[in-house]
C-alpha cells in the first residue's frame, strides 16, 4: 500500500483544515475541504488561502485530478470554482448533495433555476465508490449523522473525515442541523473506527480543548478508538445520542452558517446576480 503525502493548510477564523493528497510515485494530488476566505461585517470575498494551496501545488509542479468536498460546509465558504479555474480537476461531494440542496434550496428561496440534482459538480460519490489520484485508490464511506451528504474519503492509510469527528479530547461534531442526526452519526463513526487501527484520521477543523495550546490537524483510528470524549470505545449508541442531543442543544449557530451554505450547495458558486448586476446573500429571518 502507498502512503500519500499530505500537506496541511490552516485558515484560523474558521478553524478549517484543508488538504493537499499527494500520490507519491507521480505528480498527482487532490484538493480537500478549500476555503475562500470572507470578511461578513463587509460582504467581501478573498482568495489569500487558496492562493496558498495554488502556491504549493505549482511549486511541486503537481497535477490536480480531483477537487473534494467532505460535505456542505456551515462554516467557510469553499473555494472550489476558484481553484478549479486556476488549477483544473474534477469536483466531487456525496450523493445526497441533492437532500441538502432540496432542504436549504427551500429554506432560501432559490427559485426554480437553482438545479437541485448536484449538477453542479462532476461527480457524486455513493458508498463504496472508488477513485484514483495517480497510484493511490481512495474509496468513499458514506458517513451522515452531521449532515445527510457527509463523506469519509479512504485514500490508503489515510481517511479524510469531515466534521464527523474532532481529535479525541474535543470529541464529535453537531447533529442539528437540518437533515442532522446523532443516531446516525453514531453509527458513520463505527464505520471509521473500523478502519485498520494505525490508520491516520484527518480532519476539517480543531477548536483546541481546554488545556491545550496547538491546533492538531490528525489523528489515528487507534487514538480515536481508546480516548475519543464523546464515542470512545464501550460508549453505547443510546448513551452517544442522549449525550450529542443535550451538547447541541446549548450550542450557538455557526457564525458564517448562511453564507456559507448558499455557496457551498452551488459548488462554492455565488447565487447568480440580481437584475442590478448584484449578487446578494440571503439572511432568512427566524427562520433557523
Amino acid at each position: 500500500m502507498s502512503s500519500p503525502i499530505v500537506q496541511h493548510f490552516f485558515d484560523e477564523p474558521t478553524n478549517t483544515f484543508s488538504y493537499v493528497v499527494r500520490d507519491p510515485d507521480s505528480q498527482a494530488c487532490a484538493i480537500l475541504d478549500s476555503v475562500l476566505d470572507f470578511d461578513y461585517a463587509a460582504g467581501r470575498t478573498d482568495v489569500r488561502s487558496a492562493d496558498e494551496i495554488i502556491d504549493y501545488v505549482r511549486g511541486n509542479g503537481l497535477t490536480v485530478e480531483w477537487i473534494l468536498e467532505t460535505h456542505v460546509h456551515a462554516d467557510h465558504l469553499s473555494a472550489a470554482p476558484y481553484l478549479h479555474d486556476k488549477l483544473g480537476g474534477n469536483t466531487g461531494i456525496g450523493a445526497h448533495i441533492r437532500d441538502v440542496q432540496e432542504i436549504f434550496g427551500k429554506a432560501f428561496n432559490a427559485g426554480t433555476e437553482f438545479q437541485r440534482d448536484g449538477s453542479q459538480f462532476d461527480r457524486l460519490f455513493r458508498e463504496g465508490d472508488t477513485f484514483a489520484i495517480g497510484g493511490l485508490e481512495g474509496r468513499v464511506l458514506h458517513t451522515p449523522g452531521h449532515t445527510p451528504a457527509c463523506l469519509t474519503y479512504v485514500i490508503e492509510d489515510a481517511a479524510f473525515v469531515g466534521d464527523t469527528l474532532f481529535m479525541p479530547d474535543y470529541g464529535t461534531a453537531r447533529c442539528d442541523f437540518p437533515g442532522g442526526d446523532a443516531r446516525t452519526l453514531y453509527q458513520s463513526i463505527q464505520k471509521v473506527l473500523s478502519l485498520p487501527a494505525e490508520t491516520r484520521i484527518f480532519l476539517c477543523h480543531d477548536y483546541k480543548a481546554p488545556g491545550r495550546d496547538e491546533y492538531q490537524h490528525m489523528t489515528t483510528v487507534s487514538e480515536q478508538r481508546e480516548a475519543n470524549v464523546h464515542v470512545h470505545e464501550g460508549i453505547s449508541e443510546e448513551e452517544f445520542v442522549k449525550m450529542r442531543t443535550e451538547r447541541d442543544a446549548t450550542l450557538d449557530m455557526p457564525r458564517l452558517i448562511l453564507p456559507s451554505v448558499q455557496v457551498n450547495m452551488r459548488a462554492g458558486e455565488m447565487p447568480p446576480a440580481e437584475d442590478n448586476g448584484q449578487v446578494y446573500l440571503k439572511v432568512p429571518i427566524n427562520l433557523f
